[in-house]
């Protein structure tokens, strides 16, 4: 559901609420349109991120956001960086205990 190296990026971006595809691409340093769109594609295939699409307004304007399914997922993600945190302080106290 998330493997590969943009969609827990998307993911994690989305947290902060609601975004067009084009603040997301500006956001998410390295990615193209192309692969930004197949990515979110996925992800809402997997039910992770809807998309709202304002017909009534022009231009066009579209949003991403999580799911409450994605809302799941980014709870794992927020662990994985808990303990991604929290594996770099004590490698570093180990570092220096042992200079």
């Amino acid at each position: 559901m998330i493997k590969g190296k943009w969609k827990c990026i998307i993911i994690w971006r989305l947290r902060l609420g609601p975004t067009s595809p084009s603040k997301l691409r500006r956001d998410i340093k390295g990615i193209t349109e192309k692969m930004l769109l197949q990515q979110l594609k996925e992800l809402m295939d997997f039910q992770l991120v809807t998309k709202e699409e304002y017909l009534s307004t022009y231009p066009l304007r579209v949003e991403y956001r999580l799911s409450p399914k994605g809302q799941e997922v980014l709870k794992s993600l927020e662990i994985l960086q808990r303990l991604g945190i929290q594996y770099i302080e004590e490698n570093e106290i180990v570092g220096l205990q042992q200079m």
